[in-house]
């Protein structure tokens, strides 16, 4: 499967949302919680909801709900093929 554009939800657009994703990313010390626990270094590009947002709304601004990924965890936890490296170089941290 490949990453295909999306129109983006609402939420991840929202303010609430932007702040709750900068204090996780910064909790997180930008790095991607997986890979650490595998012994690697690698910077989070995304902060993914542990338990889905569609099934726990209530979760949604959540701190403890909310985990640093680099994009190819991010794509394993999902189950889809992770983008190319090049992708992910280009994921960047949104500061609102």
């Amino acid at each position: 499967m490949i990453f295909k554009y999306k129109k983006p939800d609402p939420f991840y657009l929202s303010k609430p949302w932007r702040k709750v994703r900068a204090v996780a990313l910064a909790r997180d010390n930008f790095l991607c919680q997986r890979c650490l626990k595998r012994g690697r270094i690698t910077a989070a590009a995304v902060v993914h909801h542990i338990k889905p947002l569609e099934t726990h709304p209530s979760l949604g601004l959540a701190l403890h709900n909310l985990q640093s990924l680099c994009m190819r965890c991010h794509a394993q936890v999902h189950g889809v093929d992770a983008p190319s490296p090049a992708v992910a170089r280009r994921a960047r941290v949104i500061k609102g």
